[in-house]
């Protein structure tokens, strides 16, 4: 019997290669993606408790929190690299070349600029900043935490120009490309940190230097490889800097900035508010469930960010019927996700317990639970923000990040302060500031796609 041409291969076969040319590209890059985030998640799960072992759960807090500080410089990128996305496809489909080439060049023109001088700017204030009362460890940490403080801030610094390149891939619909550009940097740091573990004494310096230089080495290694080979044509040149078409991308970058704001004020605060108004150890209880449930979103993920790209081609070719038919299996796999993070939920406290050892984090199961809450609603929300983010209808999300933030931040610490609630108010404040992804995305969406309504709902 030739199996390869039995039924099941048939089918298979013709679903990723019949159809239309959109949803087939999409198709095989969610099953490369699916590879790859696989692997990246298994990655994930076994660098956790490597870290443990290597510098305890309280340095491993230590290093999650002062990530997540520096990690608020990430809002000087001011959205450049989506507003690239948006640009950058937009040119390609019109067959301007040149166009493209420019927008390339400009945003690491302008994100070069921007992070260096920051970058010099830390290195003069760094030595002045009293790390141990900012993290509230002891003052005998002070000098090794002012050294991670630099080689985490390096590596923020040199990661935001160097990953325009993944912009590139995901704008050229090639979401699968750039996520084995991160699975390579990741790889290589799990093996220095298992290195590590075997052959050195804990220390957050080396932990830093060790998650932090692969992806960077990674990085210039694609940047030159493409640049040389496939993205020729749009390789950034001193040339081809052209800072009247910043404008354009400022522009619309200005309004992914916003969002991209509210969203680090609430994963990123939420790091700094534990470490403040508890212990710097149920950092590790928070991020442990957030890593855990965030696996739902990673999963939904491979399948949605093939949309965002390729909804912006299909609506601007008028092509509505592929974008409800997109939303309609988005919905349907939402519901699966629904169940499997149920099923997550109840077996959470077994699994942690595998998965990191018996007795190393305590973490109570309302924590679990309102972290897998927190996560569908992120995942309903994420297929209609994607669609927005395609067409740049960006203006009901823009007015609602500027409340969100201040909405978080103020339920966060009235819970805690007042009500005296735990760690899991951090989700809970974040349920209710989401308020664009459960109400007003969907009903945006509704009224661009079967209302067909345009004046503010398209802006």
């Amino acid at each position: 019997m030739n199996y390869l041409n039995s039924k099941p291969v048939l089918y298979i076969v013709n679903y990723f290669t019949k159809g239309h040319e959109r949803s087939v590209r999409a198709k095989k890059n969610i099953v490369n993606s699916f590879l790859i985030k696989g692997i990246s998640i298994c990655i994930s799960l076994i660098t956790v408790p490597l870290t443990l072992n290597y510098v305890n759960p309280s340095g491993y807090g230590i290093w999650l929190t002062l990530s997540s500080i520096v990690g608020w410089f990430a809002f000087f990128d001011i959205g450049l690299t989506q507003g690239l996305r948006n640009k950058f496809a937009e040119s390609k489909a019109n067959g301007n070349d040149k166009l493209a080439q420019i927008y390339v060049s400009t945003t690491y023109a302008v994100l070069g600029i921007i992070f260096f001088s920051i970058w010099v700017i830390f290195l003069l204030v760094n030595n002045y900043l009293d790390w141990s009362k900012i993290l509230n460890v002891p003052s005998s940490m002070q000098s090794e935490i002012s050294i991670l403080a630099l080689i985490v801030f390096t590596y923020f610094c040199m990661t935001f120009v160097l990953k325009i390149i993944t912009t590139i891939l995901l704008a050229d619909q090639e979401p699968a490309k750039a996520s084995l550009i991160d699975i390579i940097g990741q790889s290589l740091s799990l093996c220095i940190i298992f290195i590590l573990v075997k052959t050195t004494a804990g220390s957050l310096i080396r932990l830093g230097l060790g998650l932090c230089v692969s992806p960077i080495l990674v990085l210039l290694i694609t940047n030159m490889f493409l640049f040389k080979g496939r993205y020729r044509k749009y390789r950034p040149l001193i040339s081809k800097v052209d800072f009247q078409y910043a404008k354009s991308l400022f522009n619309l970058g200005l309004k992914f900035f916003l969002i991209q704001f509210a969203a680090i004020v609430q994963y990123q605060t939420a790091n700094i508010i534990i470490a403040r108004k508890f212990d710097v150890s149920e950092v590790t209880s928070y991020n442990i469930v957030f890593k855990y449930f965030s696996v739902l979103n990673m999963v939904f993920s491979i399948f949605l960010t093939p949309f965002w790209s390729a909804s912006t081609e299909a609506y601007f070719k008028n092509d509505i019927q592929w974008i409800r038919n997109g939303i309609k299996k988005y919905n349907i796999l939402n519901i699966l996700i629904i169940i499997i993070g149920f099923v997550m939920l109840l077996f959470s406290s077994t699994v942690y317990r595998l998965w990191l050892g018996e007795g190393k984090v305590n973490i109570a199961f309302a924590l679990s639970l309102w972290g897998f809450l927190y996560f569908n609603v992120i995942i309903f929300g994420g297929k209609y923000v994607s669609f927005l983010n395609g067409i740049s209808a960006l203006r009901i999300q823009f007015i609602s990040s500027a409340i969100s933030p201040f909405l978080y931040l103020a339920l966060a610490l009235v819970m805690i302060k007042y009500f005296r609630m735990g760690v899991y108010s951090l989700f809970i404040a974040s349920i209710i500031a989401n308020f664009n992804a459960y109400l007003l995305a969907p009903i945006q969406y509704y009224k661009i796609i079967v209302q067909r309504k345009t004046g503010i709902w398209v802006k």
